[in-house]
């Protein structure tokens, strides 16, 4: 999953991506207003945080214009204020959640994760099961047959990108951009290295194996 962080302070902005990252999210990040709007409008989120006070354009201008445009991203905004006043300002131009600083990062965490809940579509899988291999997305569980197994938070997101687009081959760029941010060097080795990692825990030992290389092309994940 992918998140918009728009935060003018960096020491912050380096606290939220940090922890995002260790979760297991893919993150973009703006230092200010425009370029997040930007952002916001050319790619695809699965949510944005979005502080108050941004230099060029301010949070609550930005969250409106995403709507105007129709961009349903759902969003937070960080706030060192207080007051009501913000908070109706927020939720009548279409502001989902708002978090005042400062703030524990396990709070963000939750009311992301929350958020991402509530605004998917009710067919939207929160569990998967392909052959023996079960995965709760919610508790971040994994199980294939009886043996439980145990995640690093970019082996978890990477599973969970391939199960998304199951039986669709996926390559190197697409993984990068997903799971990475973007300045990663295309000829890196890291996709190889991360796919090895989760092949050796999800398919070692197990006679049907789920995840595939495509020469040349990427990786999938589906039945033999």
């Amino acid at each position: 999953m992918r998140i918009l962080v728009v935060e003018d302070d960096k020491t912050i902005a380096d606290f939220i991506l940090q922890g995002l990252k260790e979760a297991g999210f893919a993150v973009d990040y703006a230092g200010d207003g425009e370029d997040g709007l930007f952002l916001a409008l050319t790619q695809s989120y699965d949510a944005a945080i979005i502080d108050i006070m941004l230099p060029k354009l301010d949070g609550l201008s930005l969250i409106a214009r995403m709507r105007n445009k129709r961009i349903k991203t759902p969003t937070i905004i960080l706030s060192a204020k207080r007051s009501v006043e913000d908070r109706v300002k927020g939720l009548e131009i279409g502001n989902d959640d708002y978090l005042v600083k400062p703030f524990a990062f396990s709070e963000l965490l939750a009311r992301v994760q929350a958020l991402i809940r509530r605004s998917s579509p009710g067919d939207e899988p929160t569990r998967f099961q392909l052959e023996s291999l079960e995965v709760d997305l919610l508790k971040r569980r994994v199980k294939r047959g009886d043996k439980q197994i145990e995640l690093q938070p970019k082996e978890f997101a990477l599973l969970e990108y391939l199960l998304r687009n199951r039986g669709r081959v996926l390559s190197k760029t697409l993984i990068l951009e997903h799971i990475w941010n973007y300045g990663f060097n295309p000829q890196t080795n890291v996709v190889d290295v991360l796919v090895c990692r989760l092949r050796n825990k999800i398919d070692k030992g197990f006679e049907k194996k789920l995840i595939h290389t495509i020469r040349g092309v990427g990786y999938v994940v589906k039945e033999d």
